[in-house]
């Protein structure tokens, strides 16, 4: 299990890899992939994922799903230096001979869903969670969803279902960086309290600062070693684009690619140098 300070390391790390892809091939929604970094990180290298890269398909693994999924890339790095897959195929990114999709699928190793069409995600997850209730099966099904994303009726849909069935072994994970990709979320369809609207539908809840290792690391204790009978939702306050200045909280930047000045400066606070022809 890594420690803090790994993973702050690992934090600039997933940046760089991730900013370095889309800047190769220009595709990919940067500000989307680095709200939610630390939190995934913290899934994958602090140990609470069960997962065996030379067997992915292994029956009693622990299932991760982004369900954002214009943010599924930010797995493909992680999943490559974990042993999933070759790190040549990251520089096939979109690439015809190339496995690593714009928007993952359950072909790439590690991947345990295709994603993209949101609230698609959290229903799948919830169908593992139940199929480990129902067979009794140790796993637990972990979902990363946006805050945008709350405006899709599957999402409540699930939400009703998984404290129905009790399924305390389901762990969404809700990116709140507080943006959609036309503005606030509190301008287009307020969503607030919502911490309040997940637990009146039921769910154990907890509110973090999703670029705080410590923050987040306590919520997964707890969330991993819940008996409440309840499914647990960690809504994560996060910043769209945290990392690069002129992208935090900006949402003209959800898909648009930065000009050359911008990429200057991108490559000065990711502390990279980017392959970019």
């Amino acid at each position: 299990m890594a420690s803090i300070e790994e993973l702050k390391s690992r934090s600039l790390w997933l940046r760089q890899e991730l900013f370095e892809l889309v800047m190769r091939f220009k595709k990919g929604h940067i500000p989307s992939c680095f709200s939610c970094a630390e939190m995934v990180l913290a899934l994958f290298y602090g140990g609470y994922l069960k997962l065996d890269p030379k067997n992915p398909r292994s029956r009693d693994r622990d299932k991760i799903i982004i369900s954002k999924g214009h943010a599924a890339m930010v797995l493909y790095p992680i999943l490559s230096d974990l042993g999933f897959f070759p790190k040549e195929e990251l520089l096939k990114f979109t690439q015809p001979e190339g496995i690593l999709h714009m928007y993952a699928d359950h072909s790439i190793p590690g991947i345990e869903s295709i994603t993209g069409s949101l609230g698609h995600g959290i229903g799948i997850g919830c169908g593992f969670a139940y199929c480990a209730k129902r067979d009794n099966q140790p796993y637990r099904s972990f979902v990363v969803i946006s805050d945008g994303e709350c405006y899709e009726g599957s999402v409540w849909e699930t939400a009703l279902f998984a404290a129905h069935y009790r399924l305390d072994n389901f762990v969404v994970i809700v990116d709140r960086n507080g943006l959609c990709i036309l503005d606030s979320t509190e301008k287009c369809v307020r969503l607030e309290p919502l911490e309040e609207k997940w637990k009146s539908f039921g769910w154990h809840v907890l509110t973090v600062n999703g670029h705080s290792y410590s923050e987040i690391l306590r919520a997964l204790d707890e969330a991993t070693t819940n008996k409440t009978g309840k499914p647990v939702a960690i809504i994560s306050k996060s910043v769209k684009g945290k990392g690069i200045s002129f992208m935090e909280n900006r949402p003209e930047w959800h898909n648009q690619m930065p000009n050359e000045e911008e990429l200057s400066r991108a490559r000065k606070e990711l502390q990279v140098n980017c392959i970019v022809n």
